[in-house]
């Protein structure tokens, strides 16, 4: 008996390796009916787009849109219907055993604050709206395709569960990825494809930029502009530290980036601050040089808080703190593993140009650190002016990223 033992490993494992043919999955009359639902169902899932997105959603506020989606996830029979500590909204659409397990998400926050008019407008194609294109088509493909799988009937070997997730956005800090993920490994979750991202559906994601966001905040005794004047002034710290980072060279490949996104401080023209602040953004393709310019940041703000304090001869010393914002790892799926050669796959059954592959910041980060093959991909239709109140989509054919996402999803999960 233990002689067998290697060789079911090495059967089981086979099995898993194997990547199943998406023309051959395509051809399946269930999923030939879903495919076609996706089609037909074109104009009902723009409207769900627009209805999603004329609710407002912005960070930490996500609850009455994961309400609208909760509705729309029970008339497309999922089961397990529910929301975790960090707000996601998941459902499960059972398979025949439990595994293969695919988790297909998009996530419900924007960019915009409270207040923001979220009214959808179109003309003939274009929709344009706050949101309309990032994630309000993610959320409507994620809903398309649940619809799709339960029009046609589909019946996988496999688990698919469908999450609208939270915190992907902003100081977000991909809260709602790292509380789904939490005590999960590779041995749990054979694929995840967040639906975002990508213009083209010809397009896939296939590695994480890492991000570091701090705050860094001076502060001091402060006093009048005329009869304080001498003491160490926060913002004219803060204003060193800010020209010292400027300075600071990074590499063009791997590609790293930094910013200082906002600042704030004083009272009036006539105070000398008693405290000013920074959030600064960091991002690299790689860790090392992600940390590395983390650590020459925080060099220079200390050399400039050396600096002011020295200026005025230890007079009304100040002192310096950073927070930490945000922090979302790097990572990456091999561009010859099972998921990336079925969306390749996918592509060619399709008819759609061959895959390209990129690195972006997305949800897909938190489960490629973990080792868990991840991807990207678009929702479907063209879009223009993302984070801005002037945000548009092309919907035309947008159908055809749900269909891509329908015979993703079957095709792994069969």
């Amino acid at each position: 008996m233990n002689r067998l033992k290697p060789a079911i490993a090495l059967f089981l494992f086979s099995c898993l390796a194997h990547a199943a043919d998406p023309k051959t999955t395509m051809q399946q009359p269930a999923v030939a009916d879903a495919l076609r639902f996706a089609q037909s169902n074109a104009e009902a899932n723009i409207k769900t787009q627009i209805h999603l997105c004329e609710i407002a959603a912005p960070e930490f506020h996500e609850e009455k849109r994961a309400a609208a989606v909760e509705e729309l996830f029970k008339a497309a029979h999922l089961q397990n219907i529910h929301t975790d500590a960090a707000g996601n909204l998941i459902g499960d659409r059972p398979g025949k055993n439990p595994r293969p397990h695919i988790v297909i998400a998009a996530h419900l926050d924007t960019v915009f604050p409270e207040g923001t008019d979220v009214h959808v407008t179109r003309t003939g194609n274009v929709l344009k709206g706050p949101g309309i294109y990032d994630d309000c088509r993610g959320l409507a493909a994620l809903v398309g395709v649940a619809q799709a799988l339960d029009a046609g009937k589909v019946q996988t070997t496999g688990t698919i569960t469908f999450v609208a997730d939270t915190g992907e956005e902003g100081l977000g800090d991909l809260r709602g990825m790292k509380e789904f993920f939490r005590g999960k490994t590779k041995l749990d979750i054979d694929a995840f494809i967040s639906i975002d991202g990508p213009e083209s559906i010809t397009d896939a994601v296939t590695g994480g930029v890492g991000s570091y966001r701090l705050r860094l905040t001076y502060s001091g005794p402060g006093g009048h502009s005329f009869n304080a004047f001498g003491i160490a002034n926060p913002i004219h710290a803060l204003g060193r530290a800010i020209a010292k980072i400027d300075e600071i060279q990074t590499p063009e490949t791997p590609r790293t980036t930094f910013n200082v996104g906002r600042i704030g401080g004083g009272t009036s023209v006539n105070t000398i601050s008693s405290s000013a602040f920074a959030e600064i953004d960091m991002r690299s393709e790689e860790s090392g040089l992600l940390e590395t310019t983390k650590a020459t940041v925080e060099r220079a703000a200390q050399s400039a808080l050396d600096e002011e304090n020295a200026r005025w001869h230890d007079r009304g010393k100040l002192t310096m703190k950073i927070d930490l914002l945000g922090y979302r790892p790097t990572g990456s799926t091999p561009s010859d593993s099972k998921l990336i050669d079925t969306v390749r796959g996918v592509n060619q059954a399709m008819g759609l140009p061959a895959l390209t592959t990129s690195r972006q910041s997305t949800d897909s980060n938190f489960p490629m650190s973990l080792g868990i093959p991840s991807v990207t991909l678009g929702a479907g239709g063209t879009g223009k002016d993302a984070h801005t109140v002037n945000e548009t989509i092309d919907i035309t054919e947008a159908w055809k990223g749900v269909q891509r996402l329908v015979l993703v999803a079957s095709t792994l999960a069969d």
